[in-house]
C-alpha cells in the first residue's frame, strides 16, 4: 500500500509515527502541529507490523481509523 509517513517527537528522546494512505490528510482526531513528513507515496507492506515505525497491525488500524499510529508502548528511540 502506498503511504505517507509522518513523525513527531515524544518525551524521553522518542518518536511516534503516523501512516496514512498516500495523498490523504491526517484525520482530524489525529491532527497535531508537531507531525513532520518523513516520506510521501512510499510503498509499504501493511499485512504485518511495521517495526521501523513502531506500528502494530497497520492494515487493521487503517481499516478501522483511516490511519495507523505508533503505540505509546512501541515509541522509537530518536536517532537510533
Amino acid at each position: 500500500m502506498k503511504l505517507d509517513i509522518y513523525r513527531r517527537p515524544e518525551p524521553e528522546h522518542k518518536l511516534s509515527f503516523i501512516a496514512v494512505p498516500a495523498g490523504q490528510e491526517i484525520p482530524q482526531e489525529a491532527i497535531n502541529v508537531d507531525w513532520r513528513v518523513v516520506a510521501n507515496n512510499v510503498e509499504l507492506n501493511v499485512d504485518g507490523n511495521m517495526p521501523d515505525y513502531g506500528i502494530d497491525d497497520p492494515k487493521g488500524q487503517i481499516s478501522e481509523k483511516g490511519y495507523a499510529i505508533t503505540s505509546v508502548y512501541h515509541q522509537v528511540e530518536a536517532g537510533g
